[in-house]
């Protein structure tokens, strides 16, 4: 349960966007590491096909390779977040190459939401970013990027974690499609089915 959902120590310690409890029963699907050429217009016709908007977490390298994505992404009003400009951990780099690497992702991605990757940021980065940053991260991490998983366990780890206010990770990525692409329609409809809305970060 741990790697699945964010534990209240953690959200105690972090200071950052965990969950939105606003008494409704409204949940938040993001979608990490993108954009892909090959993936995130496939992502984007399944929310399309359901009327659904999402909050992708783009990488800026992948916003810089894949501009046309990237705006077709906000022209189907979904909202983007910077997930840094190479995908790094906070915990492995520098402190200043770090806020550099993000700073770099701005340029492209122009967002005031920021998610870290792997959930890895130091308590010194944190309080920095936060200056400028909504800082989000998750209730329910799908685990879809683990190879070893089927499409049939991230959808129970779906339907095992999710409560009001989650805020649902999956990743837009050639890594994570063989689970996320099979996973998502079905999870989409278990949760309309249980009388859960949709709605982007902001």
């Amino acid at each position: 349960m741990f790697i699945e959902q964010s534990s209240n120590y953690l959200s105690y310690i972090f200071k950052a966007v965990w969950r939105i409890k606003n008494g409704t029963k409204t949940v938040y699907l993001t979608f990490d590491d993108g954009p892909s050429s090959e993936i995130t217009p496939q992502v984007l016709d399944i929310l399309d096909n359901y009327g659904i908007k999402a909050t992708f977490f783009c990488v800026g390298d992948n916003v810089r390779k894949f501009p046309d994505v990237f705006a077709e992404i906000k022209r189907r009003g979904h909202n983007v977040g910077n997930h840094t400009m190479h995908h790094l951990s906070g915990f492995t780099y520098d402190y200043k190459k770090y806020i550099r690497d993000i700073t770099e992702a701005d340029e492209y991605i122009k967002s005031p939401l920021l998610r870290p990757p792997y959930g890895r940021i130091s308590r010194r980065e944190l309080r920095v970013l936060r200056k400028k940053y909504k800082i989000i991260m998750w209730d329910v991490i799908t685990r879809d990027y683990n190879p070893k998983l089927s499409p049939e366990k991230v959808l129970k780890i779906v339907k095992r974690y999710t409560r009001k206010g989650s805020i649902i990770v999956f990743h837009d990525s050639p890594k994570a499609a063989k689970n996320m692409l099979p996973t998502l329609p079905k999870a989409i409809e278990w949760l309309i089915e249980q009388g859960y809305k949709f709605e982007v970060i902001n």
